[in-house]
């Protein structure tokens, strides 16, 4: 079933009625989640992040205590505004308002975090988003995918097809997967 939920109205009005739309600041679900992305992340230190769909900022702090620079990107204006306040404390994050594939910051990346973006996509998109950003990973740069299992009328997909569709991309070797009650992660290297 097609949805309208890849469109910037969508996102908009969902941060418009409630400024925190899925509670990534205040859910146990939610912080470890995060915990359980930096510790699929190995405990290495990257040097440029690319973080799609950044909400509110909450996992774009994270991420920034172990890169050196975070780029991240929403497609909600209201989303946007409240990430840079989140990180404002933070010299080596940027924030900026765009959409996949075309508003991807220039240059090349050692991490791209996939986290609870990919079923908003069909599945050709989601091949085409994932080749694409893939594709500006540095030689042995990492794909990390985290995705919800639960279905939701919002979603094109559900989580374990999304990680079944990033899988098949080119030039990526799978390096580590685990499921948690209610979501999974997978890391793939490219090279």
């Amino acid at each position: 079933m097609k949805t309208n939920t890849t469109n910037p109205e969508f996102f908009e009005a969902k941060y418009r009625e409630n400024s925190d739309p899925w509670a990534f600041a205040s859910n146990d679900y939610e912080q470890n989640r995060y915990s359980e992305i930096l510790h699929a992340l190995d405990c290495r230190r990257y040097r440029r992040a690319f973080e799609p769909g950044c909400s509110i900022g909450i996992l774009t702090a994270r991420l920034a205590s172990i890169c050196e620079h975070v780029d991240a990107i929403d497609i909600s204006p209201t989303a946007v505004r409240q990430a840079r306040q989140y990180c404002a404390h933070l010299s080596n994050v940027s924030i900026c308002c765009g959409s996949l594939p075309k508003d991807v910051p220039a240059g090349t990346f050692d991490l791209v975090v996939l986290s609870e973006i990919g079923y908003y996509f069909d599945r050709q998109e989601l091949f085409q988003v994932g080749s694409y950003v893939a594709g500006r990973l540095e030689p042995s740069g990492v794909l990390l995918a985290v995705h919800w299992l639960g279905h939701s009328a919002d979603h094109l997909l559900d989580g374990d097809s999304v990680h079944e569709i990033l899988s098949r991309l080119d030039g990526l070797t799978p390096k580590h997967s685990e499921r948690h009650a209610g979501f999974r992660i997978d890391r793939w290297v490219r090279g």
